[in-house]
């Protein structure tokens, strides 16, 4: 009799997710393919682009930030800018098969340093935790769903000291780690994280269409539930593909398929973009240090 395992049913999983995304997009770009080449970008669409780049890779820089202070909350004192351009070095790494190279770059560029893998993993697993609770923040925003506003509690709850140090106390053979008080400022620098790729997907949205006021806050929650859903479920590295899926899905029930076929797919070659400038350029830095 054949055993069970888990990591065989982990791939089937994965393998019907990109299947399923792979066909969804596929039969949606051939039904709006004519749709999709008559989109023109305007000087001032270039602009927004440019402007959205920009805060883009602003928004990667920020993160890495966010990930020193985390480290800080866990009582190891590292730079910002340390943070920072070891995030940018690695994040990169995650659309290589596996996607989880880029914390294992980070795990080890913490171990150079000090910081025992425990606290090193904690701090990739609280970054993860307040990245959902703040995309799940952004998503109810405009659509008010008593699911995702449940979502984003229980996360919430999940990253409180007691239910934490439960978990620590069961990694025996790791360095112990204790947490004595609320992650605020990391989950407060997660929402900044967030709402800086909001407002970059929001510009690139604006390069092909205006954007009324009203409009936004579905912009901004259909791209927060979009980045979540991504970010959780297995697919291609980096998210490829299921955010996609999910935009489309979301978006194209408001404006014009084509229209959101394009953005989408600008959308990921900005951030894609931003994350190769920011691996660039903390390669350039390190280099001259």
């Amino acid at each position: 009799m054949q055993r069970f395992r888990p990591k065989s049913v982990k791939s089937a999983f994965r393998w019907l997710i990109l299947t399923a995304v792979v066909f969804f997009l596929v039969q949606t770009l051939q039904k709006h393919w004519e749709e999709v080449t008559r989109l023109r970008i305007t000087a001032a669409g270039v602009a927004c682009l440019a402007i959205a780049l920009g805060i883009t890779l602003f928004a990667h820089i920020f993160a890495g930030y966010v990930w020193s202070w985390i480290l800080r909350f866990l009582s190891y004192r590292v730079s910002g800018a340390w943070g920072a351009q070891t995030y940018l070095k690695t994040n990169i790494a995650k659309y290589l098969p596996g996607n989880v190279w880029h914390f294992y770059g980070r795990v080890n560029a913490a171990k150079q340093i000090g910081i025992a893998i425990a606290p090193a993993t904690l701090s990739l697993l609280l970054e993860s935790l307040l990245m959902a609770a703040a995309a799940c923040f952004f998503a109810i925003a405009g659509f008010h769903s008593w699911l995702q506003l449940g979502i984003a509690i229980v996360i919430l709850i999940s990253v409180h000291p007691f239910f934490l140090n439960l978990v620590l106390r069961k990694l025996k053979k790791t360095e112990p780690v204790q947490i004595d008080r609320y992650p605020l400022l990391p989950f407060a620098g997660e929402l900044g994280f967030l709402g800086l790729r909001s407002i970059g997907f929001v510009l690139v949205f604006l390069a092909l269409r205006p954007i009324a006021g009203s409009e936004l806050p579905l912009l901004i929650s259909g791209f927060a539930w979009a980045w979540l859903l991504g970010f959780v479920i297995p697919g291609l590295p980096g998210g490829v593909g299921v955010f996609e899926v999910i935009a489309v899905a979301i978006f194209s029930q408001q404006f014009p398929t084509a229209q959101v076929i394009g953005a989408v797919t600008l959308y990921r070659f900005i951030n894609t973009l931003a994350e190769g400038l920011g691996a660039g350029l903390a390669a350039i830095d390190s280099s001259t240090r």
